[in-house]
């Protein structure tokens, strides 16, 4: 059985969320130039997929059942 992606899931949906922050941010007069933004998007994605595996070992851990 083929197990579907949620959307929070996609590294390119995070990416795309931090890009559209960006540029509601740069809309606010605060600018951020290109190395930093992509510096700073580099980060939230990383930060993104270590929240995503603390998720994943916690809820392994917390299984009252196994898996077949």
């Amino acid at each position: 059985m083929v197990e579907e992606k949620q959307w929070y899931q996609s590294k390119t949906i995070w990416g795309a969320l931090l890009a559209v922050g960006a540029s509601f941010v740069s809309t606010l007069g605060i600018s951020i130039d290109s190395s930093a933004q992509s510096d700073l998007a580099d980060a939230m994605i990383q930060l993104i997929g270590a929240l995503g595996a603390i998720m994943a070992i916690y809820g392994r851990l917390s299984a009252s059942e196994v898996i077949s």
